[in-house]
């Protein structure tokens, strides 16, 4: 494997909250990222962690990555292709937008094996989803009682935590600092 070199942003992603406190995934995929750029003449400039749904694109520390990779002319860099998204359609806007990035588990993917790989990681997603809901739909058949069963109590801490976020969200659609 050549050397690596120049400036490298890296990006790790977990799915849920339970993920991101055991930090099992986390250092995997920290691990999984300094041991393929073991070697060379390189420098990674920042790191990036999320908490974050891959089905949602609006991630906030994924901005702050490629703002970074931009403004240090970077490299992105992250463990898995599926760590960035599931969804075809975000991985060809982020391959339009300009910043290269490399998947260390396939780090020689050119543009047409990213498409095909980003496809496939779509259809898993689907598959998955579809899993899910016949599960749920049998457990529904045998009486299971769905959902959480403190929902009043959610509600409230969803519409304070809504409330509060308000005026942070308001001033980034408004493009304050």
């Amino acid at each position: 494997m050549p050397a690596h070199y120049g400036k490298f942003v890296a990006y790790f992603r977990v799915s849920t909250d339970r993920q991101g406190k055991s930090g099992l995934g986390l250092d995997a995929q920290r691990d999984t990222v300094l041991s393929y750029m073991n070697g060379g003449r390189w420098s990674l400039v920042a790191e990036f962690t999320e908490i974050e749904s891959g089905k949602r694109n609006d991630r906030p520390e994924l901005e702050k990555a490629l703002a970074a990779c931009k403004k240090q002319k970077a490299k992105l860099v992250i463990a898995k292709l599926d760590r960035l998204s599931r969804n075809l359609a975000f991985i060809a806007t982020l391959m339009d937008s300009g910043v290269e990035f490399i998947a260390v588990d396939n780090p020689h993917a050119n543009k047409l094996t990213v498409h095909i790989l980003a496809a496939v990681a779509q259809h898993e997603r689907e598959i998955i989803s579809a899993r899910t809901s016949a599960a749920l739909k049998a457990a529904k058949a045998r009486g299971r009682r769905l959902g959480n069963p403190r929902l009043s109590e959610a509600r409230q801490h969803a519409a304070v935590a809504k409330k509060e976020s308000g005026p942070l969200r308001r001033e980034r659609v408004a493009g304050d600092p």
